[in-house]
C-alpha cells in the first residue's frame, strides 16, 4: 500500500518553533515498523520557516516573502537531518524531495516527479517532500503543504493520504458544541461552513478550510482521505489497517484517471471560457467535447495546451477543466461561431475548442 502522510508545523514543532526531535524519533520508528508490513511511505513535512527563525532567534512570525525564503533556507536542512538520522537509526535511507508548482504544471516533469518518487519508495527509501520555499514565489507555489500531498498522493497513485492534524479529526455542529465527524462521503457547502480558517495554535498556513480541498483533490483521484492527531502516533498502525481514527473522507468510486486528475488539478488555471446552460449539460450529462458554438464569453490570457476553466455564464459556477487547443485572443475570435467557419478566422483549426480527452468534470 502506498500512503501519503502529511505532517504540519504545528504537529512538528514545539511552542518555542524548535523542532521536536524526539515526535520526529518516534515518528520515524513507526514508519519503520509499518515498513515491514511491505507499505510505501512517503512524508510530506513542514517546519522549515518555523526552525529556521528559531535558528536565528527570531522571535517574530515572518511576513515578507524574502523572510519566509530565507528562514526557509536555514531551516530546510535542519528538518532533513532530522528526518535522516531518525531513519538511519533503523537503517533506512530518507531523501529529500523539494517542489514547486512549476514540477506539476509541466507534463513532463510531472511525470519525471512521478517516477522519481515512485523509484525511491521501490527501493525502501522514504522521500521527505516539501515546498521549495526558498525560491518558490506566487505564481508557482501551492500555498500549504495540504495541498502539496494531496498533489504527490495524485501523482504516484497512493492508496491513503493521512493529513495529521493537531486536533482529532474535522469537527463539525454548532461551535457551542462541536463533536467530530467520523466519516465524510461528500465535502459539502455544509461540511465547508464547519471549517476554521486558522490551525489551533497559529504556526500553520492553513487550518481545516485547507484539508478539505486538499481531502477533495484525494478522493476525486480514488484516494482515502484521513484528517487526525499526529501526536497520536499509536493510532498510526490502526489507521494504515483501515481502523477507523479521526476522520476520513471517502474516496469517491468514480474518480479520475492520472490524466485526467493532473488536468483538473496539478495544472493551474490561465482562464476561464463561459458557456450556457445547453452547453454545458451537453458536457456534462454526454461527455462531448467543447466546441466554438457553445462559447459565451472569454476571460484571462492563455496559450493553446493551458489548462482553462469552464464556467456555466447562467449560474456563474465553474463546473469543468480542460487542455484548450486556442489561444485566448482566437477563442474570443471564434465564440458563438460554427466550426465550420472557423477556417475563415482562425490559422490553426481544430474541430474541438476542448476535446473530450482533455476535459475533466469537477
Amino acid at each position: 500500500m502506498k500512503i501519503v502522510i502529511k505532517v504540519g508545523t504545528s504537529t512538528l514543532t514545539g511552542k518555542d518553533g524548535l523542532l521536536n526531535i524526539k515526535y520526529i524519533s518516534d515518528f520515524s520508528e513507526n514508519i519503520v515498523k509499518l515498513q515491514k508490513d511491505k507499505h510505501k511511505f512517503l512524508i510530506v513535512s513542514s517546519g522549515a520557516i518555523s526552525a529556521g527563525r528559531s535558528r536565528l532567534n527570531v522571535n517574530i512570525k515572518p511576513i515578507t516573502l524574502r523572510e519566509k525564503q530565507a528562514y526557509a533556507a536555514v531551516g530546510q536542512p535542519l528538518v532533513m537531518n532530522a528526518y535522516s538520522d531518525a531513519f538511519l537509526r533503523h537503517g533506512k535511507i530518507a531523501a529529500q524531495i523539494l517542489l514547486t508548482r512549476y514540477d506539476f504544471e509541466k507534463r513532463v516533469q510531472y511525470i519525471n516527479v512521478r517516477n522519481t518518487l515512485n523509484t525511491l519508495i521501490e527501493n525502501d527509501v522514504i522521500p521527505i517532500i516539501n515546498e521549495n520555499d526558498s525560491v518558490a514565489v506566487e505564481e508557482i507555489n501551492f500555498g500549504d503543504n495540504d495541498t502539496l500531498a494531496a498533489l504527490v498522493a495524485a501523482a504516484i497513485g497512493a492508496d491513503k493520504l493521512i493529513i495529521f492534524t493537531d486536533v482529532d479529526g474535522f469537527y463539525g455542529g454548532h461551535l457551542s458544541k462541536p463533536h467530530i465527524i467520523p466519516e465524510i462521503e461528500t465535502v459539502t457547502e455544509q461540511i465547508e461552513s464547519f471549517a476554521s480558517v486558522k490551525s489551533s495554535n497559529g504556526t500553520g498556513t492553513g487550518g481545516m478550510k485547507t484539508k478539505l480541498i486538499a481531502a477533495k483533490i484525494a478522493v476525486s483521484s480514488g484516494i482515502d482521505t484521513i484528517i487526525t492527531n499526529g501526536q497520536k502516533l499509536n493510532l498510526l498502525k490502526d489507521i494504515v489497517s483501515g481502523c477507523r481514527a479521526g476522520t476520513i473522507i471517502k474516496a469517491k468510486q468514480r474518480y479520475l484517471k492520472a490524466k485526467k486528475s493532473w488536468i483538473a488539478f496539478s495544472k493551474k488555471s490561465k482562464g476561464t471560457v463561459f458557456v450556457d446552460t445547453k452547453a454545458a449539460d451537453v458536457l456534462v450529462s454526454r461527455g462531448k467535447s467543447l466546441l466554438a458554438a457553445g462559447i459565451k464569453k472569454v476571460n484571462g490570457n492563455f496559450k493553446r495546451g493551458d489548462a482553462v476553466t469552464i464556467s456555466n455564464i447562467d449560474t456563474n459556477k465553474d463546473f469543468a477543466r480542460g487542455l484548450i487547443n486556442y489561444d485566448s485572443e482566437t477563442v474570443e475570435r471564434i465564440k458563438g461561431r460554427k466550426t465550420s467557419d472557423i477556417k475563415k478566422i482562425a490559422d490553426v483549426v481544430e474541430e474541438e475548442v476542448i476535446h473530450c480527452d482533455n476535459l475533466v468534470i469537477l
